[in-house]
């Protein structure tokens, strides 16, 4: 089955968009793909679509984002050039998640590295708590 996904970056990420369509058309995958001012729109099989977007998230995990779309690029339905122009349906709202995504970008980076941060064992095999010297440095870095 074909699919349309999004791949929109972050305005804090290092990544641009011109970056991940130069990684799908190096992987030669049989794909279309539309860059956007928010990221790449890419459309092909449900198979190679995932197995990219599982490579391109790996280039900044915490600052690229996936999203389906309904329709393919070019679509008449959502073609703004066959509609008269203006903003196509759904811009405003990708526009709008898109100011959210820096904060989102850092909590999970912020997760990552606590995740990644020394713990000590619990008792009885439970789940590893975070150092509690960790969590105090976490919190000031956070309010600063």
């Amino acid at each position: 089955m074909r699919v349309t996904k999004y791949i929109i970056t972050t305005p804090e990420s290092n990544i641009l968009p011109s970056d991940i369509a130069m990684k799908i058309y190096g992987s030669k995958s049989d794909v279309n793909v539309k860059e956007t001012c928010f990221g790449v729109m890419v459309n092909g099989e449900e198979e190679v679509i995932n197995a990219l977007v599982k490579e391109i998230r790996s280039m900044d995990p915490s600052g690229i984002f996936i999203k389906d779309r309904g329709f393919p690029p070019g679509d008449p339905r959502r073609c703004r050039g066959r509609r008269g122009g203006g903003a196509r349906p759904g811009f405003y709202m990708i526009e709008s998640e898109s100011k959210m995504l820096p904060m989102i970008s850092r909590a999970l980076a912020s997760a990552k590295e606590a995740e990644d941060a020394e713990t000590i064992e619990a008792p009885l095999g439970r789940k590893k708590r975070l150092n509690i010297e960790r969590l105090e440095e976490i919190i000031k870095e956070g309010l600063s």
